[in-house]
């Protein structure tokens, strides 16, 4: 049953490559931003989406620290994507820009320009969702991971070299829908064949319904820092560019919310049925806590229920693969090759050169940081600082120093990829900090010393 519905969604991933075959001239805005032309339901359906793509670190970390999941994943992300909502969305679609990089390059000139796409380049290369993508491939067909890595990621990109955005929000709607159709099956299957709260809190460790899940309070509150990255979140940049206009923008954002805050919901739950279901997963020789999703659905679900499950987890994470692909293809052939070499030709070609790049790069990353909520933490400990302070005053109508804003980048995420590569060498991070921590506050001095110390308006 599994290996019919995974056929059946393979053969709507090559009727997409196929409906994207379509003859005419290709524009820039075409290609990256839809002709800037996303309606709310298109908006909406593709954001969700593109949120997800960690699916099984999401369930690694609701079975390992319970409840906290919702603090961690959820609460702070949804803060931040509120204030990006009701303060960027606008501003961001009132933009010119077509990129990120475009926006630094046009207020801060070509040198913060090529840090920020280099940076972004490293932040949105899906290596993450790639690794979950080859765990669950994996699982479903018995190949060694590097095996499974490849053709999840070749999936993933295919229609999204043809079509552009255009192709990621086609597959986006209907992977939207299996997203949130397997976790419909799944939780009400889990709370009928256990039980209800009182089951879960009978057969879950004592910290798994607490706030913090054991955890200290560094190890929460470096995730509310990590999660100010929304706020640099370029596919919300993206789509914010690509929508109709600022209410389709701003509105869509404050719905995706609500899908969001939902879908956490059922997913959190899930992972503590996991738990308190299968408490050996993470035992010497298991498949692991990021195998809590699919271990509870083949214990408790039906074949079919299964099957559908299991094309909603895939759904999930390819949902996210070709969002990030996209983007970082984009960030280094267009944005970055493609203006070394002095914005001459076709700049689609470059951007589809960059995704075979980000294929590699992806896959690489991936193999090296064999953990998904590693990676979240380490690319959002260094890429968070390089980006946050120097993009959000971009639309100020301040014009900060330039050089002080290349010293808050180089400095900024310097400090805290000196605090990460410390801790892979020595086990520990110097000074018990976390490395945003540094990082942060070595941005912000030298973003608000930038502020201070800003440029004359131009004659």
């Amino acid at each position: 049953m599994t290996s019919a519905a995974l056929a059946i969604y393979a053969l709507f991933l090559a009727y997409t490559v196929w409906r994207l075959l379509r003859p005419g001239v290709e524009s820039e805005s075409e290609y990256l931003l839809a002709s800037r032309s996303l309606t709310l339901p298109a908006f909406v359906a593709t954001t969700v989406s593109t949120w997800y793509g960690g699916i099984l670190g999401v369930g690694e970390y609701s079975y390992d620290y319970g409840l906290s999941n919702w603090l961690v994943f959820g609460v702070p992300y949804y803060l931040y994507a509120l204030v990006f909502a009701l303060f960027l969305a606008g501003r961001a679609r009132r933009s010119p820009a077509h990129t990120i990089p475009d926006q630094l390059r046009a207020r801060y000139g070509p040198a913060v320009a090529l840090v920020g796409s280099a940076v972004l380049f490293v932040m949105t290369a899906p290596a993450a969702y790639v690794l979950a993508l080859g765990v669950l491939l994996g699982q479903l067909t018995g190949l060694p991971l590097v095996p499974a890595l490849l053709l999840g990621t070749v999936a993933s990109v295919a229609y999204v070299w043809r079509g552009g955005l255009r192709g990621v929000v086609f597959t986006d709607k209907v992977q939207f829908a299996l997203m949130f159709l397997g976790f419909i099956v799944l939780l009400p299957t889990a709370a009928v064949k256990l039980g209800g709260f009182g089951w879960l809190r009978a057969h879950l460790p004592p910290g798994h319904l607490s706030p913090g899940g054991g955890q200290g309070v560094q190890a929460i509150l470096v995730w509310y820092f990590i999660a100010s990255a929304t706020l640099v979140e370029p596919a919300f940049y993206q789509r914010c560019f690509a929508a109709r206009d600022e209410r389709t923008a701003r509105r869509g954002l404050l719905l995706s919310i609500l899908f969001w805050i939902v879908f956490d919901f059922m997913t959190t739950f899930s992972g503590l049925y996991a738990r308190a279901a299968l408490p050996g997963l993470a035992a010497a020789g298991g498949p692991g806590a990021e195998a809590a999703y699919p271990a509870l659905a083949a214990a408790l679900l039906p074949p079919a229920a299964l099957a559908l499950f299991m094309v909603g987890l895939l759904a999930t994470v390819m949902s996210t693969i070709d969002s990030y692909a996209f983007l970082a293809a984009v960030t280094f052939g267009r944005d970055i090759l493609w203006r070394l070499g002095g914005a001459r030709g076709d700049s689609n070609r470059f951007s589809r050169l960059g995704l075979v790049v980000t294929a590699l790069v992806s896959v690489a990353l991936a193999l090296w940081r064999e953990s998904i909520v590693g990676l979240w933490h380490d690319l959002g400990s260094v890429g968070t600082p390089v980006l946050l302070f120097p993009l959000a005053l971009s639309f100020g109508a301040r014009r900060p120093r330039r050089g002080w804003i290349l010293a808050s980048m180089l400095l900024g995420g310097g400090v805290s990829l000196a605090w990460v590569m410390a801790e892979r060498a020595t086990g520990a991070y110097p000074l018990g900090l976390r490395p945003i921590f540094p990082g942060l506050a070595l941005s912000a001095l030298l973003s608000g010393l930038a502020l201070w110390r800003r440029e004359a308006p131009p004659a």
